[in-house]
């Protein structure tokens, strides 16, 4: 599953934004799922989460005018990609719009 987000902040600023809320990310469904995170590089987030007894891998690829969030559902969780998309749509939208 992917979702990609247009942006005008430039790397920088998006990374930026994104690092300052890393915790609000990891939060995206209180309750439901346990997220960890990782910076492998400055441009990268991976994400992993449990959800339902299940593990979810995932990143968030910063680029020069685009966010994009992947995640690789597994078939007895593809249900939730219509869940996934409206959770963090608005955020990501927020997150990346002008300050």
């Amino acid at each position: 599953m992917e979702l990609t987000f247009p942006h005008s902040l430039g790397r920088e600023e998006a990374c930026r934004r994104l690092r300052e809320h890393e915790a609000e990310i990891a939060n995206i469904a209180p309750g439901m799922a346990e997220v960890t995170t990782h910076w492998p590089s400055a441009e990268r987030l991976e994400l992993q989460v449990s959800a339902m007894g299940k593990q979810i891998t995932g990143a968030v690829e910063i680029g020069e005018s685009s966010v994009s969030f992947n995640f690789d559902l597994p078939a007895a969780l593809s249900f939730a990609a219509p869940m996934i998309k409206a959770a963090l749509e608005p955020k990501a939208r927020k997150l990346l719009g002008p300050a």
